[in-house]
């Protein structure tokens, strides 16, 4: 089993009147602001209704550029359709969904090219069409 620490900021403890004592929250990302406003709920129903659709986390099996592109080009085009006012479906929920699913096949796609070869890199770059090299 992994040996985890505890960390501390090094700041002031913050001392309730029942005697228990946390870490400060200051410089710690606030997870919480995230449900603030009306997205949150909207991209949770997105998801919902399309894992009904196609599967629970059936995005997440995504690993390609032609999938990024796909992420890249369904963002942009419910953008300019909540821009434009279109109400035929929630398009900012999905403008959520497809930039969340492009950060996540960025980050795959990241992480598998720094464990790449020099061999393997040459090839993927002909497999995907990459010259300049």
């Amino acid at each position: 089993m992994a040996k985890f620490i505890i960390k501390d900021s090094g700041l002031p403890h913050e001392k309730f009147a029942s005697g228990m004592e946390r870490d400060t929250p200051e410089g710690k990302t606030d997870y919480t602001l995230v449900l603030d406003g009306p997205m949150f709920e909207r991209w949770a129903e997105h998801l919902t209704a399309g894992a009904k659709k196609y599967a629970a986390r059936n995005w997440m099996q995504a690993n390609s550029i032609k999938e990024l592109e796909r992420f890249r080009e369904s963002a942009l085009r419910h953008f300019i359709q909540v821009m434009r006012g279109d109400t035929d479906e929630d398009h900012a929920a999905a403008v959520f969904f497809n930039l969340n699913g492009m950060a996540y096949v960025q980050e795959r796609l990241d992480a598998r090219s720094s464990q790449m070869t020099l061999k393997e890199c040459l090839q993927w770059a002909e497999d995907h069409g990459v010259t300049d090299v």
